[in-house]
């Protein structure tokens, strides 16, 4: 009786992430701890492997060197190149030795994966061009500068066009890479991964809510005066037009003023110190959102929670449970009660 033989194992899904002096570590130890071995626990469905365009030592934010003793070759086989940041001074341009690598990949049929500022190496590459893209909250300005054909998306946690895919924040970064598991091996995979890294398998929300609100930046004498008067008068409603007399000013000059040294109008920069206002009563009271709602001059508890949720994606309630602060033990100031996390997924 001829024996019958065994079905091959499936190939593996080769990811390549490319380094660059000075790398990163947490966006690599992101993609590491998603893609990377976990033991007989979880069967094996991706290789994972770094390379660099000038193989040898890599120096990192860290403090110590990567010995990577792969160059940019490796890109010819990955499946999934990922670049995890690009942490280079502002207005540095990406080599083109290493855009031309990425392109050659993505050509080829490699999925091609930015987490947080590895995004400015995509739209080197031209692979951005006209399409949505996220990045860090704090660098979606430049990148919206730099390339202005790219859509960039200061909000969401991650962009995935299939062949292209870029996330926000490095911890986004694993969000992402699970996204992507999801997609290559199934939602139970990527479970299992999730329950390993002791990690929700998809996070609601978006980074808007982890974001600073616009500051005003430098004031000029002419405005200083009233937003001084309107930080502290928080609690009443104020319109454009009690601005202006205040001002001494019509509406329109107001309007114009604002828009010239602010870049956004009054209406827009009052509410902005409004929810400045409440996420500090969120993370630091137990007050009821109602009574948030009337000191910072939002009148009502759906009111507030329609303005919250334009702005930051999340309600107040969620919002006060990511980030409320922990109170301190009673009988000693440093020491803190633990801080439970509710799963949300």
């Amino acid at each position: 009786m001829t024996p019958r033989s065994l079905p091959e194992p499936p190939a593996l899904h080769r990811v390549v992430a490319v380094l660059q002096p000075p790398q990163s570590t947490f966006p690599l130890a992101c993609a590491t701890e998603v893609f990377g071995d976990h033991s007989p626990a979880i069967p094996s469905r991706y290789a994972f492997e770094v390379c660099t365009e000038h193989p040898g030592p890599v120096r990192t934010h860290a403090g110590y060197d990567l010995l990577v003793t792969t160059g940019l070759e490796a890109l010819e086989r990955a499946d999934t190149v990922l670049v995890p940041g690009w942490q280079q001074p502002v207005g540095t341009e990406v080599s083109a030795t290493l855009i031309a690598a990425v392109r050659r990949a993505h050509l080829r049929g490699a999925r091609v994966v930015g987490i947080c500022s590895g995004a400015f190496v995509l739209a080197a590459a031209g692979l951005l061009d006209d399409r949505r893209a996220a990045t860090h909250w704090a660098q979606a300005p430049e990148l919206a500068a730099r390339f202005p054909r790219v859509r960039v998306d200061p909000a969401v946690l991650y962009v995935d066009h299939v062949d292209v895919a870029t996330s926000a924040g490095s911890a986004a970064g694993v969000d992402l890479c699970l996204h992507l598991v999801r997609t290559d091996q199934g939602a139970a995979y990527a479970m299992r991964i999730a329950r390993q890294l002791v990690m929700p398998p998809h996070r609601e929300g978006c980074q808007l809510q982890y974001a600073e609100l616009p500051t005003s930046g430098p004031v000029t004498d002419s405005l200083a005066p009233l937003l001084e008067w309107l930080a502290g008068r928080l609690d009443q409603p104020v319109s454009v037009a009690e601005m202006a007399v205040r001002s001494q000013v019509s509406a329109r000059t107001l309007t114009r003023r604002f828009t010239e040294q602010l870049g956004i109008s009054p209406g827009r920069w009052l509410l902005d110190r409004r929810l400045a206002a409440t996420r500090a009563l969120l993370e630091e009271t137990d007050l009821p959102v109602e009574t948030i709602a009337h000191r910072v001059g939002l009148s009502s508890a759906v009111n507030l929670r329609r303005r919250f949720q334009e702005a930051l994606r999340t309600t107040p309630a969620a919002y006060r449970r990511d980030f409320r602060a922990a109170k301190p033990a009673a009988g000693h100031p440093l020491r803190q009660e633990p801080v439970a996390l509710r799963r949300t997924g």
